[in-house]
Protein backbone atom coordinates (compact mmCIF):
# COMPACT_ATOMS: atom_id res chain seq x y z
CA UNK A 1 0.00 0.00 0.00
CA UNK A 2 1.27 3.46 -0.93
CA UNK A 3 2.21 5.57 2.06
CA UNK A 4 0.33 8.86 2.05
CA UNK A 5 1.42 11.56 4.44
CA UNK A 6 -1.66 13.17 5.92
CA UNK A 7 0.24 16.01 7.55
CA UNK A 8 -1.08 18.03 4.62
CA UNK A 9 -4.34 17.97 2.71
CA UNK A 10 -4.13 15.18 0.10
CA UNK A 11 -3.35 16.80 -3.23
CA UNK A 12 -5.15 14.37 -5.49
CA UNK A 13 -8.36 12.37 -5.48
CA UNK A 14 -6.33 9.15 -5.30
CA UNK A 15 -4.32 10.36 -2.29
CA UNK A 16 -7.53 11.30 -0.49
CA UNK A 17 -8.91 7.83 -1.27
CA UNK A 18 -5.79 6.17 0.13
CA UNK A 19 -6.02 8.24 3.33
CA UNK A 20 -9.65 7.22 3.87
CA UNK A 21 -8.76 3.57 3.22
CA UNK A 22 -5.83 3.73 5.62
CA UNK A 23 -7.88 5.40 8.34
CA UNK A 24 -10.64 2.82 7.89
CA UNK A 25 -8.18 -0.05 8.27
CA UNK A 26 -6.12 1.26 11.17
CA UNK A 27 -9.07 2.45 13.26
CA UNK A 28 -11.71 -0.22 12.61
CA UNK A 29 -10.07 -3.47 11.49
CA UNK A 30 -7.71 -4.69 14.20
CA UNK A 31 -9.41 -8.06 14.69
CA UNK A 32 -8.27 -10.90 12.43
CA UNK A 33 -11.77 -12.37 12.78
CA UNK A 34 -13.23 -9.09 11.57
CA UNK A 35 -10.75 -9.04 8.69
CA UNK A 36 -11.67 -12.61 7.75
CA UNK A 37 -15.37 -11.77 7.83
CA UNK A 38 -14.62 -8.76 5.63
CA UNK A 39 -12.88 -11.08 3.18
CA UNK A 40 -15.96 -13.31 3.05
CA UNK A 41 -18.15 -10.22 2.72
CA UNK A 42 -16.00 -8.82 -0.07
CA UNK A 43 -16.14 -12.03 -2.09
CA UNK A 44 -19.92 -12.11 -1.65
CA UNK A 45 -20.21 -8.48 -2.73
CA UNK A 46 -18.14 -9.12 -5.84
CA UNK A 47 -20.44 -12.01 -6.74
CA UNK A 48 -23.43 -9.74 -6.07
CA UNK A 49 -21.97 -7.14 -8.45
CA UNK A 50 -21.98 -9.75 -11.22
CA UNK A 51 -25.52 -10.91 -10.49
CA UNK A 52 -26.79 -7.32 -10.52
CA UNK A 53 -27.04 -7.76 -14.29
CA UNK A 54 -28.50 -11.26 -14.07
CA UNK A 55 -30.84 -11.63 -11.10
CA UNK A 56 -31.56 -8.81 -8.61
CA UNK A 57 -32.86 -11.34 -6.07
CA UNK A 58 -29.48 -13.06 -5.85
CA UNK A 59 -27.73 -9.67 -5.79
CA UNK A 60 -29.84 -8.36 -2.91
CA UNK A 61 -29.66 -11.51 -0.80
CA UNK A 62 -25.92 -11.87 -1.30
CA UNK A 63 -25.34 -8.18 -0.65
CA UNK A 64 -27.49 -7.87 2.47
CA UNK A 65 -27.92 -11.32 4.03
CA UNK A 66 -24.42 -12.63 3.39
CA UNK A 67 -22.16 -9.63 2.84
CA UNK A 68 -23.65 -7.08 5.21
CA UNK A 69 -24.34 -9.55 8.02
CA UNK A 70 -20.80 -10.95 7.98
CA UNK A 71 -19.24 -7.50 7.60
CA UNK A 72 -21.19 -5.80 10.37
CA UNK A 73 -21.03 -8.73 12.78
CA UNK A 74 -17.26 -8.38 12.58
CA UNK A 75 -17.53 -4.78 13.74
CA UNK A 76 -20.17 -5.33 16.40
CA UNK A 77 -18.92 -8.56 17.98
CA UNK A 78 -15.21 -8.98 17.31
CA UNK A 79 -13.58 -5.58 16.90
CA UNK A 80 -11.98 -4.29 20.15
CA UNK A 81 -13.98 -1.39 21.55
CA UNK A 82 -11.58 -0.29 24.25
CA UNK A 83 -8.74 2.21 24.08
CA UNK A 84 -6.74 1.89 20.87
CA UNK A 85 -3.06 1.80 21.88
CA UNK A 86 -1.84 1.64 18.27
CA UNK A 87 -3.51 4.89 17.28
CA UNK A 88 -3.72 6.39 20.79
CA UNK A 89 -7.46 6.97 20.41
CA UNK A 90 -10.54 6.08 22.40
CA UNK A 91 -13.44 4.24 20.80
CA UNK A 92 -15.61 7.31 21.44
CA UNK A 93 -13.19 9.45 19.45
CA UNK A 94 -13.13 6.97 16.57
CA UNK A 95 -16.92 6.83 16.50
CA UNK A 96 -17.04 10.62 16.38
CA UNK A 97 -14.64 11.00 13.44
CA UNK A 98 -15.94 8.05 11.42
CA UNK A 99 -16.37 9.26 7.85
CA UNK A 100 -19.03 6.75 6.88
CA UNK A 101 -21.48 4.83 9.02
CA UNK A 102 -20.36 4.49 12.63
CA UNK A 103 -21.94 1.90 14.92
CA UNK A 104 -24.85 4.15 15.85
CA UNK A 105 -25.68 4.94 12.23
CA UNK A 106 -25.26 1.28 11.32
CA UNK A 107 -27.86 0.31 13.94
CA UNK A 108 -30.33 2.69 12.28
CA UNK A 109 -29.54 1.37 8.81
CA UNK A 110 -29.77 -2.28 9.84
CA UNK A 111 -33.01 -1.61 11.70
CA UNK A 112 -34.49 -0.11 8.53
CA UNK A 113 -33.31 -3.17 6.62
CA UNK A 114 -34.89 -5.53 9.16
CA UNK A 115 -38.24 -3.78 8.74
CA UNK A 116 -38.32 -4.03 4.94
CA UNK A 117 -40.09 -7.44 4.83
CA UNK A 118 -42.94 -5.83 6.76
CA UNK A 119 -43.13 -3.07 4.13
CA UNK A 120 -43.47 -5.65 1.33
CA UNK A 121 -46.09 -7.56 3.30
CA UNK A 122 -48.14 -4.40 3.93
CA UNK A 123 -47.75 -3.18 0.34
CA UNK A 124 -47.60 -6.18 -2.04
CA UNK A 125 -47.32 -3.80 -5.02
CA UNK A 126 -44.49 -1.78 -3.49
CA UNK A 127 -46.67 1.31 -3.50
CA UNK A 128 -47.97 0.64 -7.00
CA UNK A 129 -44.62 0.05 -8.68
CA UNK A 130 -45.22 -3.66 -9.36
CA UNK A 131 -48.11 -6.05 -9.67
CA UNK A 132 -48.86 -7.86 -6.39
CA UNK A 133 -46.31 -10.57 -5.77
CA UNK A 134 -47.22 -14.22 -6.14
CA UNK A 135 -45.47 -16.93 -4.17
CA UNK A 136 -42.20 -16.84 -2.32
CA UNK A 137 -40.13 -15.80 -5.33
CA UNK A 138 -42.43 -12.86 -6.03
CA UNK A 139 -42.07 -11.77 -2.42
CA UNK A 140 -38.28 -12.17 -2.64
CA UNK A 141 -38.19 -10.14 -5.86
CA UNK A 142 -40.11 -7.22 -4.36
CA UNK A 143 -37.98 -7.43 -1.23
CA UNK A 144 -34.77 -7.47 -3.24
CA UNK A 145 -35.81 -4.32 -5.11
CA UNK A 146 -36.42 -2.62 -1.77
CA UNK A 147 -33.05 -3.80 -0.43
CA UNK A 148 -31.15 -2.53 -3.48
CA UNK A 149 -32.98 0.80 -3.21
CA UNK A 150 -32.16 1.02 0.51
CA UNK A 151 -28.47 0.39 -0.11
CA UNK A 152 -28.37 2.95 -2.91
CA UNK A 153 -30.16 5.59 -0.85
CA UNK A 154 -27.88 4.95 2.15
CA UNK A 155 -24.77 5.56 0.05
CA UNK A 156 -26.19 8.62 -1.72
CA UNK A 157 -27.46 10.21 1.50
CA UNK A 158 -24.11 9.88 3.27
CA UNK A 159 -22.26 11.07 0.17
CA UNK A 160 -24.50 14.13 -0.10
CA UNK A 161 -24.08 14.87 3.61
CA UNK A 162 -20.28 14.76 3.33
CA UNK A 163 -20.32 16.87 0.17
CA UNK A 164 -22.36 19.56 1.95
CA UNK A 165 -20.77 19.50 5.41
CA UNK A 166 -17.12 18.98 4.37
CA UNK A 167 -16.55 19.40 0.64
CA UNK A 168 -17.73 17.68 -2.57
CA UNK A 169 -14.47 15.79 -3.08
CA UNK A 170 -14.64 14.32 0.43
CA UNK A 171 -18.06 12.84 -0.24
CA UNK A 172 -17.15 11.54 -3.69
CA UNK A 173 -13.98 9.96 -2.32
CA UNK A 174 -16.01 8.18 0.35
CA UNK A 175 -18.53 6.93 -2.22
CA UNK A 176 -15.67 5.65 -4.39
CA UNK A 177 -14.17 3.92 -1.37
CA UNK A 178 -17.47 2.22 -0.49
CA UNK A 179 -18.05 0.98 -4.05
CA UNK A 180 -14.48 -0.33 -4.38
CA UNK A 181 -14.16 -1.72 -0.84
CA UNK A 182 -14.87 -5.33 -1.95
CA UNK A 183 -11.89 -5.25 -4.32
CA UNK A 184 -9.62 -3.56 -1.78
CA UNK A 185 -10.70 -5.83 1.09
CA UNK A 186 -9.73 -8.92 -0.90
CA UNK A 187 -6.37 -7.30 -1.63
CA UNK A 188 -5.51 -6.44 1.98
CA UNK A 189 -7.30 -9.19 3.95
CA UNK A 190 -6.72 -12.34 1.91
CA UNK A 191 -4.09 -13.47 4.44
CA UNK A 192 -6.32 -12.91 7.48
CA UNK A 193 -7.63 -16.52 7.66
CA UNK A 194 -4.06 -17.83 7.70
CA UNK A 195 -3.12 -15.54 10.60
CA UNK A 196 -6.22 -16.75 12.45
CA UNK A 197 -5.14 -20.37 11.95
CA UNK A 198 -1.79 -19.41 13.49
CA UNK A 199 -3.64 -18.07 16.55
CA UNK A 200 -3.15 -14.35 15.89
CA UNK A 201 -6.37 -12.58 16.92
CA UNK A 202 -5.23 -8.97 16.45
CA UNK A 203 -3.35 -7.40 13.57
CA UNK A 204 -0.14 -5.80 14.96
CA UNK A 205 -0.20 -3.38 11.98
CA UNK A 206 3.55 -3.78 11.54
CA UNK A 207 3.30 -4.26 7.78
CA UNK A 208 1.45 -0.95 7.30
CA UNK A 209 2.70 2.67 7.37
CA UNK A 210 3.06 4.42 10.69
CA UNK A 211 -0.27 5.87 11.89
CA UNK A 212 -0.86 9.14 10.08
CA UNK A 213 -2.46 12.25 11.44
CA UNK A 214 -5.80 12.84 9.77
CA UNK A 215 -5.72 15.03 6.69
Amino acid sequence: MTTITSERRPATFYEALQVQRWDDHRYYHHSRINQTLHLISALSFLTAYVYLFIDPVITAFLGWVVSMVTRQSGHFFFEPLGYDEVNRASNEYKEQIKVGYNLQRKVILLSAWALTPLVVWLSPTLFGIYAPYEGWYGFAHHLSVLWIALGTVAVLLRTTYLCITVEPRHGLVWMTKILTDPFHDVYIYYKAPFYLLKGQLLDPMTDWPEPMRRA
